[in-house]
């Protein structure tokens, strides 16, 4: 039925704009012999309307001048009939040469009907669109919408109110804008006035009785954001804001992008520029495997390796839950792409090996770790098989199975470790090092800091103890930890992939760091409260293992810039594969042997030399670690399995 519409509709544009050619080509004989009446030019008149009105149509179709709607008519919609008219006055004039009846016409008709017609069909339809436009601006101004306030007089701005008066359902009535620019004081952007500047929002929300304010500053630096937020939040108004030109698709802004402030928006970074074409490069075509595809990183990993056209995607998770969710997302968004789900362990080479040997990846991104600081602390044993023995075995069998690239996902939480996962991923850092130039494969590691929004991370708890009333539980007054946004992280991710020859450790631009109490008050103040009034801030001290600030460079790492502004990359560092193999398999013969004692972190101290088991590690005066901590039954630590022969470290 909707097809059938569209179609009626289409068929009473073309009728309308066939009366308006041959309107136009009447004017312009007219104004070519000044007068109306046509007398001895009438017969070539007529003889000439069924040639043009095959060749303007036929020429408009193909242009796509019926498929666009005419109430979201704008410039590059003229300048389309423009080249539409153009292309059809050529043709029109070339069948006439060919005919050898060129001659028989004035030529200055040509050019007086191709200005007429642009002028018809053009006013035409800038007319249907203004008419929508009055009407919808006319029911707001009876009552029939709130008003509305737009922050930011840019271009996302203006297609915001553009789309607003464009679409009456919207129920939206713009009172105007604020913007910080003093060029664009007093000016005007489709009739609507920019009213001052962000400090002037609390007056003009009170003058205009505004009952929402639209924030249109996509790519707004944190700090102005913060600011202009914790101002439109004081008002008591309901906000929304678009998120950063990164989440917008192909940089289109739309209504349907606003949404709630969210903390995100406070913390916001400037937007990721992607190299797409290297990235397409290696992703394009290829079988890409990706381990923890369930998890924070791996499920957005999917879905944006997914855009990149690969052949194949290869879904590696031990949970079920989360392996299902991100299949099912995957198989809506991207119905075309095969997507092959595989429960398994990282920690099970068999498990490993059947995988790689049916899909044969030829890209694989290593997102699977445990990576929760004071439950790997109380869980050493654990902490030590997922994150360094099930990335030896991934790692062996990519090598072994002739895998392209293989990109492992580290953590700042590596450099200086002062917890048991910050060693761990310490040392799947040395065994990618290790393994590059063993065989084909290029190891790539990455290291960044924390994601905003990630399962145990501190946003969603913060959320929580809101909800709850409170209090918001802070470990220490003056813990700094550098924040990025899962997306970002992954794009960088990819791209840092797409750059990496093998041997690498990417380190990403975390910006700077956010103090974890202020980031509490924050999200307090935006949930309408008072800090520490309404609800209260608890120190509760610092976790086992915890740091007051994280690093991303170890001691004598050299930084060097690469060709992306937010992607650094560590020199080389030499690994002794031998060396590394014959520790590691000392390393969980003591394991299995005799669980998580202090010979053990000796044993991690050996490898990682910089790990320093202690609060706060080297700079700060932390509590030490209680061994109690460190304790893990004998039951659980002799269900524990050592690396298989087969692929025994002391064989490679």
């Amino acid at each position: 039925m909707m097809i059938e519409s569209t179609r009626f509709k289409q068929i009473i544009v073309m009728l309308s704009d066939a009366i308006l050619v041959v309107l136009a080509l009447y004017l312009s004989y007219s104004l070519r012999f000044g007068s109306i009446h046509l007398s001895g030019h009438m017969l070539q008149f007529v003889q000439t309307i069924p040639l043009v009105l095959v060749v303007r149509l036929s020429v408009f179709y193909a242009y796509g001048l019926y498929k666009g709607m005419w109430r979201f008519i704008g410039v590059r919609d003229l300048i389309t009939l423009i080249k539409a008219t153009t292309v059809g006055s050529i043709f029109i004039v070339g069948i006439l040469f060919l005919f050898g009846q060129i001659s028989q016409y004035p030529r200055s008709s040509f050019i007086i009907s191709w200005f007429i017609i642009i002028v018809l069909l053009g006013g035409s339809r800038l007319g249907y669109r203004l008419f929508r436009e009055l009407k919808t601006h006319d029911a707001g101004a009876k009552g029939q919408g709130i008003n509305i306030l737009i922050v930011g007089a840019g271009r996302a701005g203006e297609q915001i109110l553009r789309e607003i008066l464009g679409n009456c359902r919207l129920r939206y009535n713009p009172v105007g804008f604020v913007d910080d620019d003093r060029s664009s004081r007093h000016m005007t952007i489709h009739g609507y006035q920019v009213l001052g500047n962000t400090r002037d929002i609390r007056k003009i929300v009170k003058q205009w009785n505004v009952e929402l304010i639209l924030i249109a500053l996509p790519s707004a630096p944190a700090k102005a954001k913060r600011r202009i937020l914790l101002t439109c939040k004081s008002t008591g108004v309901k906000i929304k804001t678009l998120p950063a030109v990164g989440e917008l698709l192909e940089g289109k802004v739309k209504v349907s992008a606003l949404r709630d402030f969210q903390i995100e928006d406070l913390l916001g970074r400037e937007p990721v520029k992607l190299d797409t074409a290297a990235i397409g490069e290696y992703l394009r075509g290829k079988t890409v495997m990706i381990t923890g595809a369930g998890g924070s990183i791996g499920s957005e990993l999917c879905r944006q390796v997914a855009q990149f056209f690969p052949k194949r995607l290869v879904l590696f998770e031990r949970s079920e839950f989360n392996l299902y969710q991100i299949q099912m997302n995957l198989m809506e968004t991207f119905p075309e792409l095969e997507t092959c789900a595989v429960i398994g362990d990282v920690m099970n080479p068999a498990r490993v090996e059947r995988t790689l040997s049916r899909y044969m990846p030829e890209v694989i991104f290593h997102a699977a770790a445990y990576k929760h600081v004071p439950l790997m602390e109380i869980n050493p044993v654990e902490a030590l098989r997922n994150n360094v023995m099930g990335t030896w075995v991934i790692a062996d069998l990519a090598r072994n199975y002739g895998v392209g690239k293989f990109v492992m996902i580290s953590t700042d939480k590596a450099v200086r470790p002062t917890n048991i996962m910050g060693a761990t991923k310490r040392i799947g850092e040395l065994i990618c090092g290790s393994f590059n130039g063993t065989g084909k494969t290029q190891f790539v590691t990455v290291r960044f800091g924390n994601v905003l929004n990630s399962v145990g991370s501190v946003i969603p708890l913060f959320k929580r103890q809101i909800e709850k009333g409170g209090p918001l539980t802070v470990t220490h007054p003056e813990i700094y930890r550098y924040f990025m946004t899962i997306p970002e992280a992954v794009q960088l991710i990819m791209q840092a992939g797409a750059m990496g020859r093998g041997g690498e450790i990417f380190i990403l631009d975390m910006g700077e760091p956010v103090k974890i109490v202020t980031l509490a008050k924050d999200m307090i103040t935006l949930s309408g409260l008072v800090p520490d009034v309404d609800i209260k801030i608890v120190f509760t001290g610092l976790r086992p293992g915890e740091k007051l600030y994280e690093e991303l460079l170890t001691d004598g790492e050299e930084i060097k810039s690469t060709l992306h502004d937010k992607i650094k990359v560590a020199g080389r560092e030499e690994v002794e594969r031998t060396l590394l193999a014959e520790k590691l398999d000392e390393l969980f013969l003591k394991l299995n042997q005799e669980g998580f004692t202090q010979e053990i972190v000796a044993k991690v101290k050996e490898i990682v030399p910089e790990f320093q088991p202690e609060n706060g590690g080297p700079r700060t005066h932390g509590q030490s670690l209680r061994s109690a901590s460190y304790e893990l039954s004998r039951n659980s630590s002799q269900n524990s399995q050592t690396i298989p022969e087969k692929h025994s470290t002391a064989d490679l």
